[in-house]
């Protein structure tokens, strides 16, 4: 109901500032945005509270006497439209008891009108806002890792273009540095020549299998290291032949990760590539070192001292001139604003980062730039194995190829158990949508900023708060629409009358979808996608329990019938258009 509480705390705040007004104890303009709403605790008692305790300070009343004042004034004085609602005090709060049939009537014919729109908003007013998110290596697959990161990226993205932002999805492929040596390395060591191709493995897999294999070859000769510093700054050198090996490398994996990519529905507008943006990173780090912002060291290195804020100091350039992770997220930084100008930029990346991020975000001030203000990271948190924390360098990682077939496994053999074959024509499409529903919607429903622990059955499972759970509400309102629209003979005659949908569990949906368009709002606001994870999951269980006292279809009133598939239809589109902000597919069978 976000239109009726914006108007509801807009009538309060007039109306308080009356009686500040009448009693001369001025408050100045009380903001509607400051009011405190609740939801009443018996719906008996009402559908909107305002607690009067925030103002009890400022007019030198108890609570009690501000409300039922509150609500004199609203009675008397004509400051709201009846039909939005009317005034009752329950101790320290002023309820508002909402017109049933009223607020019914509308909600159905937006949504009906709104249909894939509604919910949208206008919130961020076209802010331009890059979010970056994924940011793979080249010397190894997407693991669990990198799943939590894209679907919270990927969603989060959505949300805010539907809170009316303009978006622009960008990935920064890490394709340089001392970790893709290592992999390269190994491969002159151990590979003999081998490709992708020759064992029939994904790109990305193929070289990852080389980075775990310099990690324990190093194990054994001290010397490895020492090498791929060596290979890293011939490669900065432009070396021929570590060069050429490097593109082939990189290729491999970059073509097994888009793979990945687009089995998991994620998509980006432009891609950017740590072997260009290190260049302009360099650039900008002798530049903040001609000014004085920075600093050499005696053995040639170039550091910030950023003790004097609370942090550290940080090298910035190593003694052999070679760079180093801040240096080129400097540069990327510049790249990007320089390519399409932001008012925000926000990092998806671990929490694990945070003091790279303090870091990366002063230095950016330092060097002049007023946008360095304007940067956010959302440090979420990680996502681990029942057993314990995954290391990639050891190859003890929930791989996420192998994730998602076995999460299809799964969900095959979860319609085959639930004797739903036979109504679904492509059984193993069908089997795929749920198993990147049931992904995408576990990793969501945590909120980003708290770690987690991911259980694979748990999230295939069709009951519970779960992806498929919400996939089979959908289909089954899917399916009672389709035996509606398919005997219109046997319901013709029905009107709607949003006036019998008298019962409790009917009015409690009403109030969800009318919700809807707040909660993206308050997602977008939060930056956490589980806001509307959690709503959905509440929405179906709303509608079963709905559905288990209420026969739709089996009636005799027909007008009951035409109202209560409208009810139906404004769930299943709010279902969908939920759905696909957190990156679940919807399913009209199942």
């Amino acid at each position: 109901m976000r239109d009726l509480k914006g108007y509801w705390r807009g009538v309060i705040g007039r109306v308080i500032d009356l009686i500040a007004e009448n009693e001369k104890k001025g408050t100045g303009m009380v903001s509607p945005d400051s009011i405190i709403t609740e939801v009443p605790p018996d719906p008996e008692m009402g559908d909107i509270a305002f607690p009067m305790f925030q103002f009890s300070k400022i007019l030198k009343k108890s609570p009690k006497e501000i409300a039922e004042q509150c609500r004199t004034l609203l009675e008397s004085e004509h400051l709201t439209d009846k039909k939005a609602g009317t005034p009752e005090v329950s101790g320290a709060y002023l309820n508002i008891r909402l017109d049933r049939m009223q607020v019914t009537e509308e909600v159905l014919a937006r949504i009906g009108k709104q249909a894939d729109d509604y919910g949208k908003g206008e919130a961020l007013n076209k802010k331009r806002i890059t979010i970056e998110f994924s940011c793979p290596n080249t010397n190894k697959p997407l693991h669990l890792g990198h799943l939590r990161n894209d679907a919270i990226g990927m969603s989060l993205s959505l949300i805010l273009e539907a809170s009316g932002a303009l978006v622009r999805r960008v990935n920064l492929i890490n394709d340089r540095g001392i970790h893709i040596c290592k992999s390269m390395l190994a491969y002159k060591k151990f590979g003999e020549g081998s490709t992708p191709d020759t064992e029939g493995v994904k790109g990305d897999h193929f070289v990852g299998k080389y980075y775990v294999l310099f990690n324990e070859w190093a194990e054994k000769d001290p010397d490895a290291e020492k090498k791929a510093r060596k290979m890293l700054k011939k490669w900065e050198q432009g070396d021929p032949e570590i060069m050429e090996l490097w593109k082939k490398m990189n290729g491999w994996t970059i073509d097994g990760i888009q793979k990945t990519y687009t089995a998991t529905g994620v998509e980006f507008d432009q891609v950017y590539y740590e072997s260009d943006t290190y260049k302009l990173g360099k650039e900008e780090v002798l530049k903040g070192l001609s000014k004085g912002v920075f600093y050499r060291d005696k053995d040639d290195s170039v550091w910030v001292d950023l003790t004097g804020e609370g942090l550290d100091k940080k090298v910035l350039l190593r003694s052999d001139g070679t760079s180093l992770y801040l240096t080129q997220d400097i540069g990327t930084a510049v790249m990007r604003y320089n390519d399409w100008p932001f008012d925000t930029l926000i990092y998806v990346v671990a929490s694990e980062q945070n003091y790279h991020f303090k870091v990366l975000f002063k230095v950016l001030s330092l060097l002049g730039y007023k946008w360095a203000k304007n940067l956010y990271h959302l440090a979420y948190g990680m996502v681990n194995l029942p057993e314990g924390k995954m290391k990639s360098r050891e190859g003890k990682v929930v791989d996420a190829d192998d994730l998602i077939e076995d999460l299809c496994e799964l969900a095959l053999k979860e319609i085959v158990a639930k004797g739903r074959d036979s109504e679904i024509s492509d059984i193993k499409t069908t089997a795929g949508m749920i198993a990147a529903g049931a992904l995408n919607y576990y990793l969501l429903q945590v909120s980003p900023y708290k770690d987690m622990v991911f259980y694979p059955e748990e999230s295939i499972s069709f009951t519970g708060n779960t992806g498929p759970y919400l996939q089979y509400t959908g289909a089954r309102i899917s399916s009672v629409l389709r035996k509606y629209y398919g005997n219109k003979e046997k319901y013709a005659g029905g009107a709607l009358k949003p006036g019998l949908l008298t019962g409790k569990e009917e009015w409690e949906l009403v109030k969800m979808l009318a919700n809807f368009p707040g909660i993206i709002e308050n997602a977008a606001e939060q930056k956490n996608p589980s806001v509307i994870a959690v709503f959905l999951f509440e929405l179906g269980k709303h509608f079963s329990r709905f559905y288990h006292d209420n026969p739709i279809l089996h009636n005799e009133n027909r007008d009951l019938i035409a109202t209560r598939i409208a009810l139906a239809e404004s769930v299943v589109q709010v279902l969908k258009n939920g759905l696909k902000l957190i990156c679940v597919p919807f399913l009209e069978k199942m």
